[in-house]
């Protein structure tokens, strides 16, 4: 009797539910919850099947208009970090991890004097060249001075903090403004170099020794008796550097020709056994000053130079003031101040 009850107060609800499912497109009836138990025939089993499809739609329902978890809050963003330029030395001798492995680069400066005056030109080692042809020759105190160096890394570690180099550099006075005598070339000197470059990354109290550079060099003037000049040299050179500052410490030795004349036997008492070389870039102005000696015999040399900011297109300004012996190797023992103005294509660093 409870059993016919409980049918009979389910009947009009059930009925409804039927009555849309009869009037419903065959689509919609499949959406429809309980639409699978219309194809009951026992009354009971269809009975219990709307009551699980109801069930269910009602707490589908009830859990689709709930509202949506909150989003989780995002960390922090951490605060942006200025990146640090990459230091005068590593772009330079390529120890940056995106460098190539083998290139070519400019070394030295790259540049064009195209007025350099000297307070007294050497004419000794000329003069018996001069007698020789029974000419009366002289150089003009204003001449041109050009350089040209280039370097190129042949190999290099993994993490490039290894390199194997070759260097080119050669400089050129020329008597441009000296009509009379045909505007020759004073004195040109070559010189080639190969070394190792080493990235130590110490720290010394702010200061990075970022650079260990280690070789040969071999200097000369191509020229015949008596103005034949030449030397061979083993070097070691360190670089620290901090902020827009370099500083460059190169010592060598002399390798003593033993199979030749020695064209120059005392060159190291004016050149020295080494050189210090300080670098510093101010708003893309650059400057350097050298100072190299022997204090045994109290004999060296100083030069300053300064390289504008890009005037037209790479090239720069140039102004380069040397004081003391060796400005060339013909003048090695040739005490003289010059000052000459020009352009460049590039600094040191």
């Amino acid at each position: 009797m409870l059993s016919s009850n409980r049918r009979q107060t389910r009947l009009p609800g059930l009925c409804v539910i039927l009555a849309g499912a009869t009037f419903a497109p065959s689509a919609a009836r499949a959406e429809t919850p309980g639409a699978q138990c219309l194809e009951m025939a026992d009354a009971v089993e269809r009975l219990a099947c709307f009551d699980v499809a109801v069930g269910n739609a009602v707490h589908g329902a009830s859990a689709a208009t709930s509202p949506p978890p909150a989003a989780p809050v995002p960390a922090a963003e951490a605060a942006p970090v200025t990146p640090q330029p990459a230091s005068l030395i590593d772009a330079t001798w390529g120890f940056l991890p995106d460098s190539r492995r083998a290139y070519v680069r400019l070394h030295q400066p790259n540049y064009l004097l195209l007025g350099r005056y000297t307070t007294d030109a050497n004419i000794a080692p000329y003069e018996p060249l001069f007698d020789a042809f029974n000419e009366e020759g002289d150089f003009d105190d204003v001449e041109a001075k050009f350089q040209l160096s280039f370097k190129g890394r042949l190999l290099a570690t993994d993490d490039h903090r290894w390199g194997l180099w070759f260097a080119y550099t050669q400089q050129s006075q020329w008597q441009l403004y000296s009509p009379d005598i045909s505007r020759p070339f004073r004195e040109t000197n070559y010189m080639p170099e190969i070394f190792g470059s080493f990235r130590p990354g110490v720290d010394l109290g702010g200061w990075q020794w970022n650079l260990l550079n280690f070789g040969y060099t071999h200097q000369s003037n191509g020229r015949a008796d008596p103005i034949s000049r030449s030397w061979d040299r083993l070097f070691v050179e360190a670089g620290i550097e901090r902020d827009n500052f370099v500083l460059l410490a190169r010592a060598w030795t002399r390798i003593t020709p033993s199979d030749y004349e020695d064209d120059n036997p005392d060159i190291v008492d004016y050149y020295g056994h080494g050189e210090i070389t300080g670098f510093y870039k101010w708003r893309d102005n650059s400057f350097t000053l050298m100072g190299r000696g022997n204090l045994s015999t109290g004999k060296g040399a100083a030069q300053f130079t300064w390289a504008s900011r890009p005037l037209v297109g790479p090239l720069r300004g140039y102004l380069q003031v040397f004081t003391g012996y060796g400005e060339s190797m013909i003048d090695y023992d040739w005490r003289q101040t010059t000052i000459g103005l020009g352009v460049t294509l590039n600094d040191r660093f």
